[in-house]
């Protein structure tokens, strides 16, 4: 089988530098200037983001845009580094004591936000509490039991063998906070009580989220000690406001402005190959596409070049497999490739009429309606027309979390690929982060296979199948994995994103 790694083509386009499949990459600027003019100074920095986060609270979400937030005011058993690879945070070590059961020894003195100390009773009480929310409880739901041993540590309890223990203990929402609050249902979302590097001051919705630095941090201060996040949706904007020193950081930069924000020294630009993998989600519950042979004549039927040149200025790969391609076990066995005539048959062999197949694409911002207006003409060529809806972002979430949607352009990002299919197409998402509502017990098979293989090439192998059979069943089209992008003032040190596009803002500074 033949596997496809179109990245090395797309960075050439792009005419900018990878630094290596699963390394970090970085900045650390020789640059001197005075970090103090514009819209940052030796303690403080504005970040500008996309999109606003649905929630504070580490256990009502699974959106990329909370995951930024939660990163400041909470910590996790684990976390991941920049090789994308768990390691100890609040446990200070583990052992693996049989096939089933797990010891984590938590580190001692590590301080709450409310100035209580960290300890095993608030570790297994968060943890039994995070599984109780249907947002998160895909990563904690294989525990089957979670107690404590002695004052020191806590024992987690599966059902045999499973892969995902460490990685599911990196995930936000089994965050760890404060037994007596949970206990007192306390509101996690409006006040955000953890271990984490930064304390909410203020959030203001829709416009902006101000952080200042816990001075307890079990790692140390912080030394950006006030930290402002402004929503900002439209890219161009976003990058006017970094060109006129309003802000010192853009999390997501617009790919149009990416050649000119280069050019400006007083800039850094940096990029990084994202796991992030995105599609036109189609809602297999609906009639129309709840036929395979419609959704494989859509998949035919769009240009991805044509898509990531208009939606990412060719900064981007276009993707035609189920899986992210930089991920061992993709495969482009059954993959659909751009054939207009094919795609055409593929729709006289599912003998549905396709002036039927009427559905509106959901974008929740400029990239994604651009690439709609790509697939939109594309489809129209095979007889089927569809419409752009504009939505933000929360909104597109929780409607397509519930299935209230027929298409929409989306994607999932994941530091592995046993994550991302339990994600992306384990029946038991639907309703979370299983957004096409596949529900196929062959595939299901496969990921509880490869869940509880833990020999590494064993589990590959189980991917390869499991790569065919998603390409075969083309639950959704695959569109692109980007060649991410982040902008910020040239002064600022210790930035450092993983591929998964993590950032520790804690070990951010400005230069002297």
């Amino acid at each position: 089988m033949r596997k496809r790694n179109l990245r090395a083509i797309s960075l050439l386009l792009a005419g900018v530098m990878s630094l290596g499949l699963f390394a970090g990459c970085s900045k650390d600027s020789g640059d001197k200037k005075d970090p103090g003019k514009g819209g940052g100074a030796k303690d403080s920095i504005v970040i500008a983001t996309m999109g606003e986060t649905p929630s504070l609270s580490p256990t009502e979400h699974n959106a990329v845009a909370g995951s930024y937030m939660n990163l400041l005011t909470y910590n996790t058993l684990f976390s991941s580094d920049m090789d994308m690879q768990p390691q100890p945070d609040l446990a200070e070590s583990y052992e693996n004591v049989d096939e089933s059961t797990w010891h984590f020894k938590i580190r001692e003195g590590v301080k709450f936000h409310n100035g209580d100390t960290m300890t095993v009773d608030d570790v297994v009480a968060s943890l039994q509490w995070a599984q109780g929310f249907a947002e998160v409880n895909l990563y904690n739901k294989n525990f089957v039991s979670i107690s404590k041993v002695d004052d020191s540590t806590v024992e987690i309890k599966t059902d045999g063998p499973d892969a995902m223990v460490l990685l599911n203990l990196c995930h936000h929402g089994n965050a760890i906070v404060p037994k007596k609050l949970i206990d007192e249902g306390h509101d996690f979302n409006t006040d955000p009580i953890g271990t984490g590097p930064y304390k909410l001051v203020e959030w203001k919705r829709g416009d902006s989220l101000e952080f200042e630095a816990f001075e307890d941090f079990y790692k140390g201060a912080p030394k950006i000690k006030n930290m402002t996040w402004k929503i900002i949706p439209e890219g161009s904007s976003r990058t006017i406001a970094l060109e006129a020193g309003e802000i010192d950081f853009i999390v997501e930069v617009e790919a149009m402005d990416a050649d000119r924000l280069k050019e400006n020294s007083d800039l850094e630009v940096i990029s990084f190959e994202h796991t992030s993998h995105n599609w036109l989600m189609l809602n297999n519950e609906v009639p129309g596409l709840d036929n395979q042979d419609v959704r494989h004549a859509i998949n035919s039927a769009i240009d991805k070049e044509s898509v990531v040149t208009v939606a990412y200025n060719g900064l981007a790969t276009p993707s035609w497999t189920a899986t992210p391609s930089n991920f061992a076990g993709t495969t482009d066995e059954n993959a659909d490739t751009y054939d207009v005539e094919k795609a055409k048959q593929y729709l006289a062999d599912s003998g549905v009429d396709p002036a039927s197949v009427k559905f509106s694409i959901i974008c929740s911002d400029d990239t994604k309606k651009r690439a709609g207006e790509v697939i939109q003409a594309n489809l129209k060529e095979i007889g089927i027309n569809c419409e752009i809806e504009s939505m933000d972002l929360a909104t597109y979430l929780s409607a397509t979390a519930e299935g209230d949607y027929t298409a929409a352009i989306g994607g999932y990002t994941s530091s592995d690929l046993l994550s991302y299919v339990v994600g992306v197409y384990h029946s038991s998402s639907i309703n979370a982060s299983n957004k096409t509502r596949l529900n196929d017990s062959e595939v299901d098979a496969l990921i509880d296979q490869a869940k509880t293989t833990l020999d590494e090439t064993e589990r590959v192998a189980i991917f390869e199948k499991l790569s065919a059979r998603l390409n075969l069943l083309c639950s959704q089209a695959p569109l692109y994995q980007p060649l991410t992008l982040r902008a910020y003032k040239a002064g600022l040190e210790g930035v450092e994103v993983s591929d998964s596009g993590t950032i520790y803002f804690e070990n951010v500074y400005w230069a002297e």
